[in-house]
């Protein structure tokens, strides 16, 4: 693994070989036996806002030595029009490593060819690789496996999140169901093509999460869609995650949210609070995830 760009292209073992050590990293943190970070200088490079993945990334390379600076599109010249491909050769001359966030996934994929240093997607729109990797560990944590279980995605099913899901779902052998209107589910010819009877699209929020062990929702409105606010809250309103619906899955089902959580829209606000410690383990897991990530491209 010499890039962590997207879930599709990991296999299943480097995926439990991120997991195995985001454990190991929680469970060790204030205690690492290694700084393997030590002496280098990572630039994170966001095109779009963050909390938790600026955060994250931030304290992760701190605390396994490294120090890093945050450059956002207005701060270099990718802002003016810079060819992606001739910033990533200046930045490879510079920095050991580089996290993106971005709009194209493409951005990312060229930034890792041309820069020759590790590169991580830290979001873009097709992929939140990230997030699913911390999700997954805390879906191990709270409920011992994520083997054989399934995840219930309501919402927009269309969007990075999902996507990231589908080829988690393909690599580790879980199922998962995407609940979503019609024009806001994933491509049927790419659901086609992966050939997998674990993925499972329907317009049906009952369909979805009965008897499921995980419900998962995100924001309905991603970054970039801000004009479109008013369709897609008039055709997502029957996808809320709410108490009635939860009732539907499996007892004792997790409710996870990526956040930002907009409490009344996508979630209410009296379930989201009922799982607020699931969903802030899940943000406090993009530190330990991404720390094994940061480690694993390190040793190479």
């Amino acid at each position: 693994m010499k890039h962590l760009l997207s879930i599709e292209s990991l296999s299943a073992a480097e995926l439990h070989e991120i997991l195995d050590l985001a454990v190991e990293m929680k469970a060790t943190r204030g205690h690492h036996a290694e700084h393997p970070l030590r002496h280098q200088c990572w630039g994170l490079i966001f095109s779009k806002s963050s909390t938790r993945t600026r955060v994250s990334f931030e304290v992760g390379i701190r605390e396994l030595g490294g120090d890093v600076m945050f450059l956002s599109s207005n701060d270099i010249q990718l802002g003016r029009g810079e060819p992606i491909e001739d910033t990533a050769r200046v930045m490879g001359r510079m920095l050991h490593g580089a996290v993106i966030r971005t709009f194209a996934q493409l951005d990312v994929e060229q930034f890792a060819q041309f820069s020759g240093i590790p590169t991580i997607n830290a979001l873009t729109d097709e992929e939140h690789p990230c997030q699913i990797l911390a999700d997954l560990q805390t879906i191990r944590e709270k409920l011992g496996s994520f083997e054989g279980k399934t995840i219930a995605f309501v919402g927009d099913g269309a969007c990075n999140v999902p996507r990231s899901w589908i080829w988690a779902a393909i690599r580790l052998g879980f199922n998962l169901r995407i609940a979503a209107p019609e024009s806001f589910q994933p491509d049927p010819m790419f659901i086609g093509r992966l050939g997998s009877d674990r993925i499972q699209v329907t317009a049906s929020v009952e369909e979805a999460v009965a008897g499921a062990d995980v419900l998962y929702t995100d924001v309905w409105v991603s970054m970039g869609r801000e004009s479109e606010t008013a369709y897609r809250m008039a055709q997502l309103e029957k996808y809320q995650i709410n108490a009635a619906l939860l009732e539907k899955a499996k007892p004792g089902a997790l409710v996870m949210h990526c956040l930002p959580a907009y409490r009344g829209k996508e979630i209410s606000a009296d379930v989201f609070e009922q799982h607020a410690e699931t969903i802030f383990t899940q943000a406090e897991n993009r530190l330990h995830a991404q720390k094994a990530i940061l480690s694993l491209l390190v040793r190479r």
